[in-house]
């Protein structure tokens, strides 16, 4: 497998309005075993998050962009609270499939103060909504060229302290250590497959660098992981 450069050519399962559907329910409802192992946001929270909600006054506010099941967002939310911060928290994604799973998933776990609704950010950006902290979750090797602009104008316009997309470092070891380690919880459902499509979709840190308009910056917490980051309020 050659992982020299992003294959754009290739489009995840789960991105096809026609795809299985309790395949697709199945990958949603353990997109929190998968995130849970490789996403990082409980140091992306004490490095980024918990400063950023140090310095809201009263209620702060979280936006998840692309929020799929919304297990990213009730996580943060949780960090938060156990901090002492008082939080709340909206998950957005245009797939209804997926705001439906987050829904569930949220009536489940007592809501802990997290929303979901269908919508993307241009509509939230366009009705006046802000927030103190904007992040997505494995959002950003989605997007083509125009539609990463517009993810990115948007976060600066809805956050009032900070922007931090999170996203998969494309890495030859992050492809063979996926491949195996998604094994055990990938049986009916299109974890592997997408999982390892993401991988081969996705940036290093100096293609990000590259693709990120003033006032970002990138940066790689760890080997397998990228963030796009911006602090500081927006229009």
């Amino acid at each position: 497998m050659i992982l020299d450069t992003r294959d754009t050519r290739l489009t995840e399962l789960m991105d096809d309005p026609d795809c299985d559907p309790a395949k697709l329910q199945r990958t949603l409802q353990r997109f929190w075993l998968v995130n849970g192992a490789v996403s990082r946001w409980g140091l992306v929270y004490r490095t980024h998050v918990r400063p950023a909600l140090a310095s809201a006054p009263g209620v702060a506010r979280l936006l998840d962009v692309g929020c799929g099941a919304g297990d990213v967002l009730r996580r943060l939310l949780r960090l938060a609270r156990r901090d002492g911060f008082t939080v709340e928290g909206l998950g957005i994604d245009p797939d209804p499939r997926a705001i439906e799973v987050a829904l569930s998933g949220a009536e489940r776990a007592g809501g802990a103060g997290a929303r979901f609704r269908r919508a993307d950010s241009r509509e939230l950006a366009h009705a006046g909504e802000r927030f103190d902290v904007v992040v997505s979750n494995h959002l950003l090797h989605h997007l083509d060229e125009a539609e990463l602009g517009g993810v990115l104008a948007d976060s600066e316009v809805l956050s009032t302290r900070l922007c931090v997309h999170s996203d998969i470092a494309r890495d030859p070891r992050a492809y063979a250590a996926f491949s195996i380690g998604a094994a055990p919880v990938a049986p009916g459902t299109l974890l592997r497959v997408d999982g390892l499509r993401s991988i081969r979709r996705s940036y290093t840190r100096p293609e990000l660098a590259e693709r990120l308009p003033a006032g970002w910056r990138a940066e790689q917490p760890t080997a397998f992981r990228l963030l796009a980051v911006h602090e500081g309020g927006g229009a």
